[in-house]
This record gives structure tokens, C-alpha cells and sequence, in this order.
């Protein structure tokens, strides 16, 4: 079984790219399940019910998310009122905000998986721990389900690694996203879980994570109040594809994947 995961789309240039050449890719590649981190889909901050369905369209089965899932304030209403929807927030977050951080489903060829969305707190909101949190959500996995995919939204490279470690033959990955860096650290670790510290961002690479270069300068120059805009230029699609055994979820492979 193959699984493509995008990293963060941001703004209009990456939900672009992903239009363009999300196609190829399925053709290249043939995945079985097509995941993506959409938290920035709409302008860099955030992402809308039409985007959501926007983004679904394409063919990502599950969009996961992160801090920035709150920012527009229409995804409220649709978080609560799709609670088996395929748009997730971190599951770490406390109980009465709206939305799910796991999703259970099939693929078409019949196989169940599962996936996860975590948040990490180093350097970010402090909310309930995501180790704990992963521990409960496993437990709300039906037993026959062995696919098991993890976003692990988060800062430090520490926390993310540590979280690696420690789901190591629980889940058949777990893939970083938040920073919008990609990372050269993808592996198999001992148990059979695949490992990536961050996806990278799917987006403009000339800019500051996203951002027009300008502006974030300007903004640690003076240590103002700066009104932030996506950038254009080279737009990129940064994913991994991870191989597994569906029988017992363990990955056999995994690979970055980069394309203009």
C-alpha cells in the first residue's frame, strides 16, 4: 500500500500546484491514499469550508491541520457540525473545541486506516500532551485497522523525534509539518514506523515560509505591527510517499518527494 502525504499548502500558490501536479503524481506513483496538511490553504492563514471542499476534490482523502486551523472563523460551524468529516485539527486541543483529531476510513481498494492529528507544545500554544493524547487515540483504533497515519504539527525538532521514538511500532508513521522547512531526516525506525521531522511546505519558496521576503524583514527590522502577504515565486509541492504492509502497518519505505 502506497501513501502520498502533502506538506502545508499555503495560500492560493500551493492549493495551485496541488491542482497541477497532484495528478502526476498519482500516475507516477500510484498511491492507494492521498493525505495533506491544509491549515494555511486560505491565504497563508487558515483555511474555509470552500477551500475544504476545494482541496477534497482533487482527491486528498483527509486534510489534517494545525495552530492556524482557528484563524477563520467560519471553519468553527464546520468543524462542529462535521465530526466525521475528513478535515481534522490537532486532537491534543481541550474537548469543547469544535472538530476531531482522528479519522477512520477505507480506501478503495478496501483497506482501513486511520489518521491522526497531533500538536506539539514546544514553543507553541500549551495544550494537553500530545504523547498521552497519541496513547488515547490508538486506543480508539479498532484493532483490524493497521494503517495508522500521524501528523505531528509542531516546532521543536526534539518533541517530534521524541514522539517518533515513542510511537515506534505503534503506527506506520509519523510525519512533521508546522515549519515549513522540509527535512532530511526521513527513515524506517527499528519497530517499522516511518519518520519525518517536517513535510516541508507546499507553496512559495522565495519568500520567508510563505511569506513575501519583504515584509518579514521589515517586520525583525523595526519589531512592528506588519500586515502579511503569500509570495509567488517558486512554487513547490513537498511530500513523502510511504510503502507499507496493510496485513500489519508496518512501512517499508519512505521517500521525500519535490516538484515544481
Amino acid at each position: 500500500m502506497k501513501i502520498l502525504f502533502i506538506g502545508d499548502i499555503f495560500g492560493h500558490p500551493g492549493r495551485r500546484i496541488v491542482k497541477e501536479t497532484l495528478p502526476k503524481l498519482v500516475e507516477e506513483f500510484g498511491p492507494d491514499l492521498i493525505l495533506a496538511n491544509a491549515e494555511n490553504a486560505a491565504a497563508g492563514f487558515g483555511i474555509t469550508p470552500p477551500l475544504v471542499e476545494e482541496l477534497l476534490d482533487t482527491g486528498i482523502a483527509v486534510l489534517t491541520s494545525g495552530n492556524h486551523i482557528w484563524d477563520k472563523k467560519e471553519i468553527y460551524p464546520y468543524l462542529r457540525d462535521h465530526l466525521d468529516g475528513r478535515l481534522l485539527r490537532p486532537a491534543n486541543y481541550p474537548s469543547d473545541a469544535p472538530g476531531r483529531g482522528l479519522y477512520l476510513g477505507k480506501t478503495r481498494g478496501g483497506v482501513d486506516y486511520a489518521v491522526m492529528n497531533l500538536q506539539g507544545r514546544v514553543f507553541m500554544p500549551s495544550i494537553d500532551c500530545p504523547f498521552r493524547t497519541a496513547d488515547a487515540l490508538l486506543a480508539q483504533i479498532p484493532a483490524e485497522t493497521k494503517i495508522r497515519i500521524l501528523d505531528i504539527h509542531g516546532e521543536a525538532t526534539s518533541e517530534k523525534v521524541a514522539l517518533g521514538w515513542y510511537l515506534d511500532g505503534r503506527v506506520t508513521a509519523v510525519l512533521g509539518t508546522h515549519t515549513h522547512i522540509p527535512t532530511a531526516d526521513e527513515t524506517l525506525l527499528p519497530e517499522g514506523t516511518a519518520y519525518v521531522t517536517d513535510l516541508g511546505m507546499t507553496g512559495p519558496y522565495d519568500s520567508v515560509i510563505g511569506i513575501e521576503k519583504d515584509l518579514v524583514i521589515k517586520k525583525f527590522l523595526s519589531q512592528l505591527p506588519a500586515r502579511f502577504e503569500v509570495a509567488k515565486g517558486d512554487v513547490r509541492l513537498s511530500a513523502a510517499l510511504i510503502e507499507a504492509e496493510p496485513q500489519t502497518g508496518r512501512a517499508l519505505s519512505i521517500q521525500r518527494l519535490t516538484r515544481k
